[in-house]
């Protein structure tokens, strides 16, 4: 079979495209058909050597951490699980990006029935951190104010969403190739970062500040006066430090895999509460191509994989 995969860190052009052999599961794992996987930016950071310290790998590594399929196998010990069952899971090891990977039977999830299996890809990792970063963390509520900064990501489509499913204002940053479908997401203001100055922008300070994006210590720093005393800023991206008497807490936050969180979020998209955001859907021989696209800053939303 064919998987994606590379041998030592650099830039995208060290992906390869070769063969591999067919993985077998072992007790309590399923093989599955890959339908697809996702592009996530920490795939980037791995593939570069940038998060060795975090996530140590030994290589050669196979990229792919979400991933969209159906069932084609069950090792020993497994139960619940049929031949052409269709599922979909965050896979912490990778694998995804290849025609097979073998996943633990515990991270699987009914795949959603509303979308195009593949489409189901965009959803793990992605769909996950927004849903802890809003919900755990965040502790969004029914008529707050949240600031959305980087809503035009993949994690930022969902974090509008759930933010607005859960009763607050959205306001959200996006550039002008992004701020249609982040409107189309619920945010009941876009601000183009481009443009305009947050603390301008602004009709007085927010409860709840999710940050999406990487940012100088100074443009971090700046974020704290936005939000009201007793607020919360939520970063998966640059820690921010709010200075003592501030009265703002803040949290950097990294994703955990929960299967409940997986199989709630695939309930809204049925529900047609949530929507998928795929703005790109390319070969799995193409990767390193996609790749070059993020770190070149032409990606919106979700792009998926095809093996």
């Amino acid at each position: 079979m064919k998987a994606a995969r590379f041998h030592e860190y650099g830039g995208p052009s060290v992906i390869r495209h070769e063969d591999v052999p067919l993985p077998r599961p072992a007790s309590g794992e399923v093989l599955v058909r890959v339908a697809a996987t996702s592009f996530n930016p920490t795939e980037a950071a791995l593939r570069s050597g940038q998060a060795q310290r975090f996530f140590p790998l030994e290589l050669p590594y196979t990229l792919g951490w979400d991933v969209a399929g159906t069932v084609a196998g069950t090792g020993p010990g497994t139960e619940g699980f049929t031949v052409g069952d269709r599922v979909v899971a965050r896979l912490d090891g990778g694998g995804a990006a290849a025609e097979y990977v073998r996943a633990p039977a515990a991270l699987l999830v009914p795949a959603p029935a509303s979308v195009p299996l593949a489409h189901a890809a965009a959803l793990p990792v992605a769909g996950l951190t927004a849903w802890q970063a809003v919900f755990e963390h965040g502790k969004v509520a029914a008529g707050q104010r949240v600031l959305v900064n980087g809503a035009g990501g993949g994690v930022g489509g969902f974090v509008t969403q759930l933010a607005k499913y859960a009763g607050a204002q959205v306001i959200a940053t996006a550039g002008a190739r992004s701020a249609d479908a982040v409107r189309r997401q619920g945010a009941d203001q876009v601000v183009d970062y481009t443009a305009t100055p947050l603390d301008t922008a602004l009709d007085g300070p927010v409860d709840t500040l999710l940050n999406l994006v990487p940012l100088s210590p100074p443009d971090a720093a700046a974020l704290v006066p936005l939000v009201r005393p007793g607020g919360r800023i939520v970063s998966i991206a640059t820690p921010v430090e709010p200075p003592p008497g501030s009265g703002v807490t803040a949290t950097h936050m990294v994703a955990r895999n929960d299967v409940a969180h997986l199989t709630a979020l695939v309930e809204l998209l049925d529900a047609g509460t949530l929507t998928l955001d795929i703005s790109g859907s390319h070969p799995l021989a193409g990767l390193a191509h996609v790749h070059h696209l993020s770190e070149t800053g032409r990606i919106r939303g979700k792009v998926v994989l095809v093996p």
